[in-house]
């Protein structure tokens, strides 16, 4: 098997995660489903020997892990910093800064206390990412994102926007 079918293979899975976690309205149960998601997409990237997007998988699997149980300021600015870090240690161009702002809004909407602005800023980080794999060459994980902006979004509507008492 290819590294590329198996990398898309590892996206196929994440789509999967991605796809529940904003279906719940607790935080922790939306960030659970994103670190696994995160763990995947990351060996994904490795897979494609994209570094700076590997790296950044990394460090938000951590940061997930450590939302969990914290929205601290001083662990958002850590975790800046080090999405900061890994993207110019392994820069690689456009690719490297697309999945360091990505990284950034993720970063900041992982340490949200509130859901609603957490889908958000997720919603920009997304954006930024299918650019990003767009141009990696991985339709696996462009189609993930596009699932991801459509899960937030129904979420979005269910929790924020649908009237009371209205069926979807």
């Amino acid at each position: 098997m290819s590294d590329f079918l198996l990398s898309q293979i590892l996206i196929g899975i994440a789509i999967c995660t991605d796809t529940i976690s904003f279906q719940f309205k607790e935080r922790k149960k939306i960030v659970a489903c994103l670190l696994v998601s995160c763990t995947l997409i990351s060996a994904h990237f490795m897979l494609l020997g994209h570094w700076t997007a590997a790296g950044l998988g990394l460090v938000a699997a951590l940061r997930f892990t450590t939302s969990m149980f914290s929205t601290s300021k001083k662990l958002m600015a850590f975790f800046i910093i080090a999405t900061i870090v890994i993207s110019i240690a392994t820069y690689e161009g456009f690719l490297s800064i697309l999945g360091c702002s990505g990284g950034l809004f993720g970063t900041v909407a992982s340490f949200c206390k509130e859901d609603k602005l957490l889908r958000q800023l997720m919603l920009i980080g997304t954006c930024l990412w299918i650019v990003h794999n767009f141009l990696a060459g991985s339709p696996g994980a462009v189609l993930m994102e596009a699932i991801f902006i459509s899960s937030n979004l129904v979420g979005y509507f269910r929790f924020y926007i649908r009237p009371k008492g209205q069926v979807l």
